[in-house]
């Protein structure tokens, strides 16, 4: 059997960039000679709180508290090759076509880890149809593409938001300052909230949100691949196949440079 399986992995991709992003703008901020001047609580609680707060109008409650799982996902995300689950699903193939579809009772206990493909599996050494399982196992997939969907709408939800409590922070500075042109005091304070909020609503959209949901969506791709990948071998196990049918079709699925050649 082919060794390895689904991986919790941490991305240090997503985690690199965005401390790298974040020090090149503090750097910025630091080298200009007034990193104070970028402080402001009000222009935080606009942003910040704005955009939460109107994120979750949009979202049911249990979703919207579930934003945090969401952003981990971004962070240590389950991986595997799907060129390596190819083989995997061909080694397999290749055993219940020897053994029948029963000698895989014994393999179903190392799949723990590959909780899609042993599903998958147990269906068909239960003898379940194999339309009834790849019924089962396409709607499994939709819900979880359909999950995975709802956690990136909503960060692009919250990059949407963000530049809009931005721009509603600056209006609000804007009428402030016009409000007290007779007391100069209150002019620079005004402004600062005026600025902020715009800098930091772009920040919050452009460096966390937006990224993040496009990293989520890759995650949710990638996922959603090798899904196929145990869909298809399962389906063709079930109806006892050629393995070797069951390569092209696997290959059909697969991008060019993650495609297998197991029986050359």
């Amino acid at each position: 059997m082919a060794e390895g399986g689904t991986k919790t992995s941490f991305d240090i991709a997503t985690v690199g960039g965005l401390v790298v992003g974040f020090a090149l703008v503090i750097a910025a901020i630091v080298f200009g000679g007034s990193p104070g001047a970028f402080i402001d609580i009000p222009s935080v609680l606009i942003v910040i709180g704005g955009t939460a707060a109107i994120t979750a109008v949009s979202f049911a409650l249990g979703e919207f508290l579930g934003s945090g799982k969401i952003l981990m996902r971004t962070i240590f995300h389950k991986s595997r090759n799907p060129g390596d689950a190819a083989l995997q699903i061909l080694q397999l193939a290749e055993i219940a076509r020897k053994g029948g579809v029963l000698s895989l009772q014994g393999h179903l206990d190392s799949l723990q880890s590959e909780e899609y493909l042993w599903k998958g599996l147990s269906l068909v050494v239960d003898g379940t149809p194999s339309e009834e399982v790849e019924a089962i196992m396409r709607k499994d997939m939709n819900a979880t593409i359909g999950r995975h969907q709802k956690g990136a709408n909503i960060l692009r939800k919250a990059g949407d938001v963000a530049p809009a409590m931005g721009l509603i922070g600056t209006l609000i500075g804007l009428v402030q300052m016009l409000g007290n042109l007779d007391d100069p005091s209150s002019i620079g304070p005004s402004m600062a909230v005026a600025l902020l909020t715009t800098f930091y609503g772009a920040v919050l959209a452009n460096m966390v949100f937006m990224p993040l949901a496009g990293k989520l969506e890759r995650n949710s791709n990638d996922e959603e691949l090798l899904n196929s990948v145990y869909m298809v071998g399962a389906v063709s196990i079930g109806r006892q196949e050629n393995p070797r049918r069951l390569e092209m079709l696997i290959n059909s699925i697969l991008p060019p440079s993650k495609r297998v050649s197991y029986f050359d």
